[in-house]
């Protein structure tokens, strides 16, 4: 791997390392402004190039059937990334803004790791399942049924979990026998690009099972939805974009997968300890400057204690301010870019203009000259019709709203479009229980327990996506069942 320092990442198309059509486009430190390097930049003619190359490796070679093949080479990726995770670190610092204290976790150690499951479900996964013998329709028969990959994957993925959301998709994919075309986001072209050089390098991947196309060109990832040759497109991303990604791939009735937004509730039941409950609320809106799909956004409190709540959120966020994502102490970092700066403070403003006030934050650091910084921010007096209260943010953002009740704070939970999280806090286990089962939400935190996990399933209800993400509900979205009856002999 080259040295951070004017680092040119390439595409990887059909086993080589290769230039983009378009030239380059550059990569910006959020934190600094400073451009760190160029990726290539590629074009849809490129982008067909490496269809074709996926197309042929799933069609003329065993890689679909060789699972020991791919169990080998899934593991030697993730080999090949722990003897790199210190380049891999301060590369995921510079180009995404990631606090670096969570690359020890989500932001990358977490999902390297997560590779050894993908591996290990392929090598323990039962392909094939007898159903027995029976006589439909009067024909004695002998009837298997086998699980098959779906064929050429394309995949498409966001800025703000890089190493996390394209391992998500290649792990899975590749270790149920597709091919995998992968188009990142222009802002972190890079994350993705290095897995191309790692696997030139450090791995036994035949050509065109895993490409990797960066560009600056949005177009350029329509084409997986819109071309023939792809038989599924995995997405995260907005919701507006999924619509467009499903809306393209019905044409040819694709298989999709869709991981989109959320605006997750954090519900605060009038037994639990208030403090604390408001300052873990406070503290995850913060982590990674809230640029995270499943961060709990909207802090519902009993009405009784609602200035004591917004007192307590406050007093944390406060003392989260956004700062360098290269101190070990930082938990807010930088947006990603100005455009994304602009858009949450654009919100800022409407909470203004609907009546809210600022608690805390409200806006630019006065400390931070350069880089994508908002400080972390508390809105309290909205209710839940505001729209900093429905419409996904992205930034770090809590607004603090009043319930009358468990039955309110759960109406007002699931009195949105999204459905992808949600937190309960609460003393009585009997009561926590009942309000997280009435969530309309793919996962749940009661009383600070993780639901991130290899082996755990991740997605939402609703306009959060279909379908699930990692654990083995997440291996077999890359799989198509077929049944085989053959005629038993009489």
């Amino acid at each position: 791997m080259a040295l951070l320092a004017d680092r040119e990442s390439k595409l990887l198309i059909d086993g080589k390392l290769v230039a983009g059509s378009a030239g380059v486009f550059p990569t910006i430190n959020p934190a600094t402004e400073d451009t760190l390097g160029v990726a290539a930049d590629a074009t849809t003619a490129d982008m067909g190039t490496a269809i074709e190359a996926a197309r042929r490796a799933f069609d003329d070679t065993d890689w679909s059937t060789n699972t020991e093949l791919r169990v080998r080479c899934i593991r030697q990726l993730r080999e090949a990334m722990r003897e790199h995770i210190e380049e891999l670190r301060e590369l995921t610092i510079a180009e995404v803004g990631a606090p670096r204290m969570l690359t020890s976790g989500g932001q990358l150690e977490g999902p390297v790791d997560d590779l050894s499951f993908c591996a290990d479900t392929a090598e323990n996964y039962s392909w094939k399942t007898d159903l027995g013998f029976a006589t439909p329709q009067g024909m004695p028969s002998n009837r298997t049924i086998a699980r098959e990959a779906v064929g050429v994957v394309g995949a498409i993925t966001p800025w703000n979990f890089p190493h996390q959301i394209n391992l998500a998709k290649i792990g899975p994919a590749l270790a149920a026998g597709n091919t995998l075309v992968l188009k990142p986001a222009p802002d972190t072209p890079w994350a993705a690009a290095v897995l191309g050089e790692l696997v030139t390098e450090h791995t036994d991947f035949p050509p065109g099972v895993l490409n990797i196309v960066t560009s600056s060109d949005h177009t350029v990832g329509a084409v997986l939805s819109q071309d023939p040759r792809v038989d599924m497109v995995s997405f995260t991303g907005s919701t507006a974009t999924g619509r467009a990604v499903m809306t393209d791939a019905a044409v040819t009735i694709k298989k999709v997968f869709l991981e989109l937004g959320g605006k997750s509730a954090f519900i605060v039941l009038d037994d639990a300890d208030l403090a604390a409950a408001c300052s873990m609320a406070a503290f995850t809106t913060s982590m990674h400057a809230g640029q995270g799909c499943a961060i709990t956004t909207r802090l519902v409190v009993p009405r009784a204690s609602y200035d004591d709540a917004v007192a307590a959120a406050a007093a944390t966020m406060a003392g989260l301010a956004a700062g360098d994502p290269n101190s070990k102490r930082t938990i807010c970092g930088p947006l990603i870019s100005a455009r994304q700066r602009d858009r949450v403070q654009g919100y800022l403003d409407l909470a203004l203009a609907e009546g809210g006030s600022f608690a805390c934050g409200g806006g630019r650091p006065a400390d931070q000259p350069k880089g994508f910084f908002i400080s972390p921010t508390v809105i309290a007096g909205l209710n839940n019709s505001a729209r900093v209260a429905r419409e996904e943010i992205f930034g770090p953002v809590l607004t603090v709203i009043a319930h009358d009740g468990d039955d309110d704070a759960v109406a007002i939970a699931n009195d949105s479009p999204y459905g992808l999280s949600g937190t309960v806090f609460g003393t009585d286990p009997a009561r926590t229980s009942a309000v997280a089962a009435k969530l309309r939400v793919g996962t749940v935190n009661v009383n600070g327990g993780v639901w991130y996990a290899a082996d755990a399933p991740f997605g939402g209800y609703k306009q959060s996506g279909n379908g699930r993400e990692m654990g083995v509900a997440g291996f077999e979205e890359y799989l198509e069942t077929k049944v085989i009856a053959t005629l038993a002999p009489q």
